[in-house]
């Protein structure tokens, strides 16, 4: 059974009055036409870095609870999304990977993103330091063959011991290096680059600040051809002008808007919970309570997707960064991520001041 979907449909570089004609869960066609009204559709979100949502978290390695956060994130048009663990003994990173299969092998999540625990003790902002160690090839090794493709991205920082190795065997195992959390130099981090990493995880975020004698990994990424650079549009990670500055540096094929979301995304103000450590939210800012740390964000990506907007740019490059370029980092440009006629039907539909009005996922409404 075919459906068009009328509105302006956002495309790569343009935004065309016209229709999205489904066919069960492919999309059949995009065609121009005049009277599309005022409706704004644009491709389903890919969320690369998200810890939770709507109260529940990923980082348990709890499958009930993972399900839960992915179907509070899909209501918000992300529909297809990375479940990130934070640091972690490596009896729970292998617990959560075999408990995360079947999420995987039903699509409710593309697979696990592991952000540490191969991090820098200096720039370990909200991970927690208890769990924080050197990378091991054993552990990798062993938690690539368990998930049979379903670890999916590691962060590493590149200048600790073995780093470099360790990129080099999740790059060659088909699994993406993201460097981050990282007090490396400029040329530390090139070499992570060198041995195969493809994404900077939050860019500035944990990271050592850039320094016009040294520029440190904040530079060295994002001047990087083969680097997608994340980025937090929250307000409080980065000011609306360094993520349009980031944005613009980049450009729409290198910058990836992510939500960096905990449990707390959608709910009320209060105590939460993060990687073993306690979480303060207050006016839409988690900080940990120990310090006073950013601890991930209360984003959705339909929110990330708006305050892209607000910032100056447009429409067309906002769902780039929303969807076609995550979904090309992660390596499923063939599957998701653009309004193309073969692809699975995934979309949203948003009003004129870009709100949710409808989500589809593989051709079937919410």
């Amino acid at each position: 059974m075919t459906e068009k979907i009328s509105g302006r449909v956002v495309r790569p570089g343009a935004v065309v009055p016209g229709y999205v004609e489904v066919d069960g869960p492919t999309i059949l066609s995009v065609s121009a036409r005049g009277d599309a009204g005022d409706d704004i559709i644009v491709p389903g979100f890919v969320d690369l870095h998200c810890h939770g949502g709507g109260g529940h978290t990923f980082t348990q390695g709890d499958p009930a609870a993972a399900r839960a956060a992915a179907a509070f994130h899909l209501r918000h048009g992300t529909t297809t999304m990375l479940a990130s663990l934070v640091s972690s003994p490596y009896e729970l990173m292998r617990d959560a990977t075999a408990a995360y299969l079947p999420l995987v092998a039903d699509g409710a999540i593309a697979g696990l993103h592991f952000e540490g625990p191969y991090l820098s003790h200096a720039r370990c902002g909200a991970q927690n330091p208890a769990y924080l160690r050197d990378p091991s090839l054993e552990e990798l090794t062993a938690l690539v063959k368990l998930g049979d493709g379903a670890v999916r991205m590691v962060t590493i920082a590149p200048e600790l011991p073995g780093a470099v190795a360790a990129v080099d065997l999740l790059v060659s195992s088909g699994v993406v290096a993201a460097l981050g959390h990282t007090d490396a130099t400029y040329e530390q981090t090139l070499a992570g680059v060198a041995a195969g990493a493809t994404v900077g995880t939050h860019l500035f975020n944990g990271m050592r600040p850039a320094h016009h004698r040294e520029p440190g990994p904040v530079v060295a990424l994002l001047d990087s051809p083969s680097i997608v650079c994340e980025l937090i549009p929250d307000g409080f990670h980065l000011h609306d002008g360094m993520l349009r500055f980031a944005a613009r540096a980049a450009g729409p094929d290198r910058a990836a808007l992510i939500t960096d979301a905990m449990d707390a995304a959608g709910m009320p103000d209060g105590e939460y919970e993060l990687g073993g450590q306690a979480v303060t939210v207050a006016d839409r800012v988690a900080r940990l309570v120990r310090d006073g740390s950013i601890a991930g964000s209360t984003l959705t990506m339909d929110a990330a997707f708006r305050r892209a907007v607000g910032a100056g740019l447009d429409l067309a490059t906002a769902s780039a960064m929303a969807s076609t370029t995550p979904a090309r980092a992660l390596g499923l440009a063939d599957q998701v991520g653009a309004l193309e006629a073969g692809l699975r039907a995934d979309l949203v539909v948003l009003g004129p001041d870009l709100t949710v009005r409808r989500v589809m996922r593989a051709g079937a409404w919410l």
